[in-house]
Parts: C-alpha cells; sequence; structure tokens
C-alpha cells in the first residue's frame, strides 16, 4: 500500500464513487418489518387464515362523521370508499362496516368505521402499495374525514422518519465529529483521517445494502446503523493508527520505519478489532428474526469494510503527509496515568466498588418485558400512531386484541367456545365457518397485547383447544417469537463467547484475559441494559430526550441488536488497551507498571473514541422515532459508561490483582514467545532487543 500511494489513494477515490453510485437509491429498496418469528404456530395460523380472506389487515383506513356513520350521506361515501380501495392495484381484499355490517368495525358512538384491506405481496411491496394508495383515499372525502393506520403504512412512515433522520444525524454529527478529532490531534489532516476511513465505510456499506436487498429483506434502520458504527470504527481505528504514527515519528523513526510500525502494531490491533466486531454482529445470523439477521449483515459488512480503508488507505495518507500530520514524543495521559497509579495501589477496594456501581445501574434491568415494535415507536403525531391509538379509544374490539383459533376439522365449536367464553378477560367470543377451514373462533378480549395477561390468554386458548388448533393474534405472535428467540438465544450467546475468546486469545496469547473480557463485557451491557429500562420502559427522563411513547416493554429485538454492536465495540476498547499493556510487559516492566502505561498511553485515546461513538449514535436519540431514540441512547450510555468506569478503572484493577496470571499461557505458546523479537522505542531510534521475560 505505500510503494505506489498515489495510486492506491486514487484507485480508492474511484471504488468509493463507485459504492456512492451503486449505493444511491439503496434506502427506497428496504423495508419495515422482520421483528416477528417465521414458521411458528402464530405464523401458520396467520398464513392459513390468509389464505381464507381473513388475515389481520395490512392496511385500515378510519372514517368519522359528525352526523353518524349510519347516515345516508355517511353510507354512501363510505361505500365509493371501500369499492375506491377494492379496485386499486395491489389490493387482495378489503372488509368494511358498509359491506359487511359488522359490529366490530363501528364505534361505539356510531360515529366513525373502518374500512381494512389485505395488500398483495412482500412486506416493502405493501409499503409501496400503500405509499400510493394513503394519499389518495385519505382527508376530506364528502361528509367523511379519513385517515390511515395499519402495518404497511406504519412501515412507510417509519421509512420516511428514518429517512429524516439520517440526514439529520449527518448534518449534525459530522461536523462535531470532525471538529472533536481537530480539538483532540491538533490538526485538521490528522482529522481527515478517519473521516476518509468513514465515508469509505459508509460508502461501500450502502452497496453492499443494496445488493441484499435482491436476496433478503433489510431493514429500513439498517443505514442509520451503518452510518453510525461506520464513523464510529472509523475514528477509533484512525485515531489509534494516527496516533500511534506521531509517536513512532516522536521517537526519531523516518517516515517510512514510522508507518510501517505502526502497520505492524496499531493496524494488527485495528484488524483484530474489525474481525471481533463482525463476529460479535455475526452471532445474530442464528436468531430468527428477519430484522435481526438484515441489522447484523450491515454491521459485518460496515466493521470489516472500515479495518480494510484504514488499512488500505492510511498508510499511503501517512506515507505522503509525512510530518505533516504532526509531530509528538509523548502521547500518554497525565490524567489517566494518575488514574492507572491510583487504582492499581488499591485495585480491590477500586474493582469492587466499580462491579456494585455496575450493579446497582445493572438492577432496573431485573423487571424488564419484552414486546414487539408497533405503530408507536412512530411520533404521537404520526398519522399511522394517532389513527391507532384512536382505534384503541373508540372501538370496542380493536383488531390488535383480537386473537384467533382456527379449530381442526371435527372440533365441537360450540364446546370449545363455551371453555374459551370462561377465560379471564375475555369480552366476546364468536364462531364464524370460513370457505375451506371449517369452524374459526375470534375471541376478543381486554387485555393489551403486549401484557401478561394477553399472554396467559394466549396460553389459555391453546390449553382449552383441541389437538391440531392453532391461535392467530398479535399476542400469540409475540408469546411465539419469544418462545422462538429463547430457544436460540443460548447458541447466539455461545458464538459471541466462543468467537471473541478465540480473536483475544489469538492476540495476547492470555487464557484468563479473555474470560475477564466476556464477565466484565457482560456487567458492563448488563448495566446499560438497566439505564434503558428506566428510561424507556419506565418512562423517566422522557421529556429530557424530546418524548416518546411509554409501552410499559421494550421491543424484543432491540436489546440483542444493542447487546451486539455495545460488545463489539467494547471488546474493541479492551483490544487496544491489551494490546499496549501486552506491549509493556513484553518489555520487561512488571504487571503492575505495565497496567499504568497501557492506560496511560490509550486512556485519552479511547474516550476520546468513546466521545466521538457517543456522539454519532447519540444524534440517533434525538429521532422521532422509539426504536432509532432507544438505539442511539443505549450505545451512547453503553460505549461511556465501558471506556470511563470499565475500561479506566474495573479492567485496570483486575489486571493488577490477577497478576502474572494474565499472561499464563500452555507451553508450546510460551516456547513460541520466547523467539519473538521486539523493536524498543527509544529516543535515538529502533533496535532490537532479545526479551528477557516470557510471559
Amino acid at each position: 500500500m505505500t510503494a505506489r500511494p498515489r495510486l492506491v489513494l486514487l484507485l480508492a477515490a474511484l471504488v468509493a464513487a463507485l459504492c456512492a453510485v451503486a449505493g444511491a437509491g439503496a434506502h427506497e429498496r428496504l423495508a419495515n418489518g422482520g421483528y416477528t418469528a417465521k414458521d411458528t404456530e402464530a405464523d401458520r395460523a396467520a398464513a392459513v387464515l390468509a389464505r381464507a380472506g381473513a388475515a389481520p389487515p395490512d392496511l385500515v383506513l378510519l372514517a368519522r362523521s359528525s352526523a353518524g356513520v349510519d347516515a345516508a350521506a355517511a353510507r354512501e361515501a363510505g361505500s365509493r370508499l371501500a369499492r375506491e380501495l377494492a379496485a386499486a392495484d395491489g389490493v387482495d381484499s378489503t372488509r368494511s362496516y358498509w359491506s359487511s355490517g359488522g359490529a366490530l368495525l363501528r364505534s361505539e358512538d356510531g360515529r366513525a368505521a373502518l374500512v381494512t384491506a389485505d395488500l398483495a405481496g412482500a412486506d416493502r411491496d405493501m409499503a409501496v402499495t400503500a405509499r400510493e394508495l394513503v394519499p389518495k383515499l385519505t382527508g376530506e372525502r364528502g361528509p367523511l374525514e379519513v385517515s390511515a393506520t395499519g402495518p404497511a403504512w406504519v412501515s412507510v412512515q417509519a421509512a420516511e422518519g428514518s429517512e429524516r433522520d439520517l440526514v439529520t444525524a449527518e448534518l449534525i454529527a459530522a461536523p462535531l465529529t470532525l471538529l472533536l478529532l481537530v480539538v483532540a490531534l491538533r490538526s485538521l489532516l490528522a482529522a481527515l483521517v478517519p473521516v476518509v476511513i468513514g465515508v469509505l465505510a459508509v460508502a461501500g456499506t450502502a452497496a453492499l445494502l443494496r445488493a441484499l436487498t435482491y436476496a433478503m429483506p433489510v431493514s429500513v434502520f439498517a443505514m442509520n446503523l451503518t452510518t453510525a458504527l461506520g464513523f464510529g470504527l472509523a475514528v477509533d481505528y484512525g485515531l489509534f493508527l494516527v496516533t500511534r504514527f506521531r509517536e513512532e515519528l516522536g521517537h526519531g523513526l523516518g517516515v517510512a520505519d514510522a508507518v510501517s510500525r505502526t502497520v505492524r502494531t496499531a493496524g494488527r490491533a485495528v484488524v483484530a478489532s474489525a474481525c471481533t466486531v463482525a463476529l460479535a454482529m455475526g452471532a445474530l445470523l442464528v436468531l430468527p428474526l428477519p430484522f435481526l439477521r438484515s441489522m447484523a449483515c450491515a454491521g459485518m459488512a460496515v466493521a470489516l469494510l472500515a479495518a480494510a480503508a484504514a488499512m488500505a488507505v492510511v498508510p499511503p495518507m501517512l506515507l505522503l503527509l509525512g510530518e505533516r500530520i504532526g509531530r509528538t514524543g509523548r502521547t500518554d495521559s497525565p490524567l489517566w496515568r494518575r488514574v492507572a497509579r491510583v487504582v492499581t495501589r488499591r485495585p480491590a477496594v477500586y474493582g469492587v466498588g466499580c462491579a456494585v456501581l455496575l450493579v446497582l445501574c445493572a438492577a432496573p434491568f431485573g423487571h424488564v418485558r419484552f414486546g414487539l415494535i408497533d405503530e408507536r415507536t412512530l411520533p404521537a403525531s404520526a398519522e399511522a400512531h394517532a389513527t391507532a391509538e384512536e382505534i384503541r379509544e373508540r372501538f370496542a374490539a380493536p383488531a390488535e386484541r383480537t386473537l384467533t383459533v382456527v379449530l381442526p376439522e371435527g372440533a365441537d365449536a360450540a364446546v370449545v367456545r363455551g371453555r374459551v367464553a370462561a377465560l379471564d378477560d375475555v369480552v366476546a367470543v364468536r364462531a364464524v365457518s370460513l370457505p375451506g377451514l371449517g369452524p374459526v373462533l375470534t375471541v376478543a378480549g381486554t387485555a393489551e397485547p403486549q401484557s401478561a395477561a394477553a399472554q396467559r390468554l394466549v396460553a389459555g386458548l391453546r390449553a382449552e383447544s383441541p389437538e391440531g388448533s392453532l391461535v392467530a393474534g398479535r399476542a400469540a405472535v409475540l408469546a411465539d417469537t419469544k418462545a422462538a428467540v429463547a430457544e436460540r438465544l443460548p447458541l447466539a450467546g455461545g458464538i459471541l463467547a466462543v468467537t471473541t475468546w478465540a480473536m483475544l486469545f489469538l492476540l495476547t496469547r492470555s487464557v484468563l484475559l479473555p474470560f475477564k473480557a466476556l464477565l466484565v463485557g457482560a456487567l458492563s451491557l448488563t448495566a446499560s441494559f438497566g439505564v434503558v429500562v428506566y428510561v424507556f420502559q419506565d418512562g423517566h427522563l422522557r421529556d429530557v430526550l424530546g418524548g416518546f411513547t411509554v409501552t410499559g416493554a421494550l421491543d424484543l429485538t432491540l436489546p440483542l441488536l444493542m447487546a451486539a454492536v455495545a460488545f463489539g465495540l467494547a471488546v474493541d476498547y479492551e483490544i487496544f488497551l491489551l494490546s499496549r499493556v501486552r506491549e509493556h510487559w513484553l518489555r520487561g516492566m512488571s504487571n503492575r507498571d505495565a497496567v499504568v502505561e497501557g492506560v496511560a498511553r490509550t486512556g485519552r485515546l479511547i474516550t476520546t473514541a468513546a466521545l466521538a461513538v457517543a456522539l454519532v449514535t447519540g444524534v440517533l436519540a434525538t429521532s422521532g422515532l422509539t426504536v432509532l431514540k432507544l438505539l442511539g441512547t443505549g450505545l451512547a450510555v453503553a460505549v461511556l459508561l465501558d471506556a470511563t468506569v470499565v475500561r479506566g478503572v474495573l479492567v485496570p484493577a483486575f489486571l493488577t490483582l490477577a497478576g502474572r496470571a494474565n499472561w499464563w499461557a500452555p507451553a508450546w505458546l510460551r516456547r513460541r514467545d520466547a523467539s519473538r523479537r521486539i523493536r524498543s522505542e527509544s529516543a535515538d531510534g529502533a533496535q532490537e532487543l532479545k526479551l528477557t521475560k516470557v510471559p
């Protein structure tokens, strides 16, 4: 990469331009959805009902009339609205109060009624249909005032909000991040290096995501994650490479030798970090949720592309910029050196104190409740959200609280109906016959589908229904999705633990340190989850974050996604710290001195990198979408907590207490390390030193 630096940079610019062109319009091909498990009982029941034309609607129109929906003018306008919807392209079937006369489609006060539609195609196709239809069908229509909701319209409004938030994040986060880098590196030229890495990584991932949309559904939020994580990792990698290069220049090396030394040391840590982040994201692939799988692909791609960009363009940039990028002989932080010395003098006291603090932060996670994303992730002012809330308030049995039991052939519907009607939280039970299905029970409940009462009702329906029955409905989908995730979660956790341990073992040649990283990472993550539960489930500090709808539950997918991203970033910081501690240990320092030196050399860089990541992800907290607000807030809290309390106090305390056990390795690996030679960093230049200490 340094033999022809100008050619390499020219090719990188060309690749970035091609990726930008290829990725243009990717947002239009992204889809909302994929938050539920497939091939479950509820999913099979929904498929059976869909074939019979009785699936939950994809689009819901709420029509209001001050004179009442049974007035002649309202009835005529409502029938015309239903006919227009039924005749539109992409609409499979419709149902309206004025055609079916169903009491559940009429509000309790008689001044509103519903028109519903089942749309053709996959989630993305439904969203395209809704985007075309809703503006034409809503608003003032004679005596009716019409608004829309339903999964398809929620998807459209979520996509629009995500795209707006992406632009806002770029406009706010980019200049602030650049300013932070200029202040940290004291050079505009040096600050541009991480920006170049980020642009290349995000452009490449956007092109890859567009290509993936032809093979699998890709979440509309994938681009938001790509931008946040891509620039966050770019800052990490750029900071460590530039700082190490400056350090080597300050030790008297020439530009070419300093670049080579930087790649061999900090570059090795960058590659290990990217692989670890990618593997952490890859653990999500085994979970049965399309949303998480698409986010995993985005995270893996941007992590690996950030490292590839760093290793491809940073060496030639450093070679061409040379000493203009800045020279310094001291990169350590006096503040972090003092902190490390204090902590390592009394490691047990500070380690236990830090652990207690993290446990206290984690306490709210003990009463976490999980649910599914719905229209309440949108701002309360959004049409889909406001319309759904109005339906909940004005209609006796909203569709989301209705469960459907598909009975097997030959079942006695009257007997089952009687048993079901006796269950708690059941308002009404209606038996109907659908073509090709036989008897079907429609059960109207009182409980909100994400509540514990609704989950008990699902269990009760399955217990009281004969063998071969299928239960459908939102509460059933939640129950089955939680069960499916719980079944695969140990596998995902095992993959994460094993791959992280292996990467850290290869980097540190230590058996103990990878286990320590897993334990500390889990504690740090749980503390961050506790903060998220306190804010988003319990509703504290909602006004500080610009307001959001408190549902009393966290979406099931978001803690899993946050865990993968935050754990990857935590291990990222761990790698940079441990690589420097090990480097000083191998030079002959005592364990305690090596820890102090490692913290002093990386403390300021890690906190600066964490601030940049918190800035980029924290901008998502300004989003009107609760899903992005939660993810941005959670990641910002996680990286700041990890970079300060964990990496600055807890880890140094552990390393000091463990002593020489930190560096224990099998005999065959110790013999291999004994033959290694490292270059000392002296003011007179680089010279070879025979190792006198074998870890």
